[in-house]
């Protein structure tokens, strides 16, 4: 649901609840009018019977039938009311109603007498009274009421009541057409023309609110798409979007925050950029001399390996020629890492069957696990081919570095498994070794370049001994659009899984 909807419901709906809150406020509006008309016109009426005939009550002792006659005839003016005569304590002694009473018949006093104590506006608490209707005790109606007294009394108990039915329940076709065409004409047609204005008012709030809101989502969505290569202001400004108000200062620091965003983009690249050329450049400098080096070094070592006197020299020789080949395989670590985080560089995949391949590399580091008495195995699981497009020599260079790693952590008489298979859609690489384990404070570091545990000995013994080989794994590993997971514990052993795309 969008937020143009959203709004729009709401409006919609307030609409509506004003129309009907309208609506029934000119109803009620009416009824009480027309409640009040009708309580003055039967108050009225009530006045000038009671002053015509005063002697009422005893016009009923005297002749009932003659009485009850009298009293329909008072009512041919008014044909739409009933007209009763109550005793003090409620009961009805004459009625005009058509419907036969039972004896004794009382009507509620309270409201008979609120109603009389209002005749005349001698007190107008209420604007009208309403009262039981002795035909229909279920619902009230406009009642109206005069004390009767025999005799001048005026502040003696009542001897009797003259009580009038105003109007029995429900609205007379008249009356009822008259609501009717009040509503239906100015009435309704006031709330149809609200309707219309806050609709308009509503449709401009929700243009006014939600276009800078658009506007902004689809920067947002640009710069999310697009990355900081995006330039600031590329999506031009609707109307209105630059008025300084809540939307417009959120733009505006969205734009701030996205330039100050790129400047600082730009200066990581910057920087980043300089690592990796520096790295490559001091890489490639290195190499010759150290090569160098190491030529010289081994031509000594072969002239001075069948002289006894140069046993000491040969000493210092052994360990300048292994450090030197040390640092020489560091720096061409340093490298290929600066290569393989070239943003340019792309692999050449070939599909091929990664048996082969594994089986080939396991060939490779046998004779050296022999001679170190690990025993190293390959076991494919399940059998069947495992089908995928890397490039052959940078998977080669991962595995190897795997190998040669887990080969240098194992003591003889330990043993060095790779295995293969293929996990819905997937196939996982392990390389798994018996051999002293790894702590779990150098477990979440142990990616990282140039990292080297507490427990590691023999500094530069090798690019793995400075952190380099399992960062160059993880990077292969990461541009085949795979993952790699460590699991080791002290004691035993370590096993490293890479998964790769089938």
């Amino acid at each position: 649901m969008t937020v143009r909807f959203r709004l729009a419901l709401t409006v919609f709906l307030t609409g509506l609840a004003t129309a009907v809150g309208v609506i029934v406020a000119v109803a009620l509006a009416f009824q009480r009018f027309d409640h009040e008309g009708t309580w003055q016109r039967g108050d009225a009426f009530l006045g000038r019977v009671v002053a015509q005939h005063p002697d009422l009550m005893a016009q009923q002792r005297a002749d009932p039938q003659t009485f009850a006659v009298f009293l329909r005839s008072l009512l041919l003016y008014e044909p739409n009311s009933q007209l009763y005569l109550l005793a003090a304590d409620g009961t009805v002694l004459a009625s005009t109603g058509r419907m036969q009473l039972a004896p004794g018949f009382k009507v509620a006093l309270p409201p008979v007498r609120l109603a009389a104590a209002a005749a005349g506006g001698a007190d107008r608490s209420a604007a009208y009274v309403m009262g039981d209707d002795p035909e229909y005790m279920d619902a009230d109606a406009v009642v109206g009421a005069r004390a009767l007294r025999s005799g001048p009394r005026p502040h003696s108990e009542p001897d009797g009541y003259l009580y009038l039915v105003c109007r029995k329940p429900g609205l007379p076709p008249p009356r009822a057409a008259l609501l009717l065409g009040s509503l239906a004409r100015p009435a309704l047609a006031s709330v149809l023309a609200v309707i219309a204005f806050t609709t308009l008012l509503a449709a401009w709030i929700i243009v006014t609110v939600t276009r800078p809101l658009r506007v902004l989502s689809d920067e947002v969505a640009m710069a999310a798409r697009e990355g900081f290569s995006m330039a600031v202001g590329v999506v031009a400004p609707e109307p209105g979007a630059g008025t300084p108000d809540e939307f417009g200062r959120l733009r505006g620091g969205f734009h701030a925050l996205l330039a100050r965003l790129r400047m600082q983009w730009d200066e990581l690249s910057r920087l980043d950029r300089f690592r990796r050329e520096s790295v490559s450049n001091l890489s490639h400098d290195l190499r010759s001399p150290l090569t160098a080096t190491v030529a010289c070094l081994e031509t000594l070592e072969t002239r001075w390996q069948d002289d006894p006197a140069r046993a000491e020299d040969m000493h210092l020789v052994e360990v300048a020629l292994r450090n030197t080949r040390n640092a020489a395989g560091m720096v061409r670590s340093l490298g290929d890492l600066a290569l393989l985080d070239e943003p340019e560089f792309r692999l050449k995949p070939m599909r091929l069957d990664l048996v082969e391949v594994l089986d080939d590399i396991t060939l490779r580091f046998a004779a050296r696990a022999a001679q170190q008495g690990v025993a190293l195995a390959f076991r494919p699981e399940g059998g069947a081919p495992l089908a995928a497009e890397i490039d052959v020599e940078l998977f080669e260079r991962a595995l190897a570095n795997l190998l040669d790693n887990a080969l240098k952590h194992t003591r003889a008489g330990g043993a060095v498994t790779v295995t293969a298979a293929r996990e819905a859609g997937r196939v996982s690489v392990a390389v798994a070794d018996s051999g002293a384990g790894i702590a779990a404070e150098d477990l979440p570091h142990l990616f990282d370049r140039l990292y080297k545990a507490r427990g590691s000995v023999a500094p530069a013994s090798s690019e793995e001994g400075k952190g380099l080989g399992l960062a160059i794994v993880k990077r292969i590993v990461e541009l085949h659009r795979g993952e790699i997971v460590v699991s080791s514990a002290p004691g035993h052993g370590t096993t490293v899984t890479m998964t790769l795309p089938a």
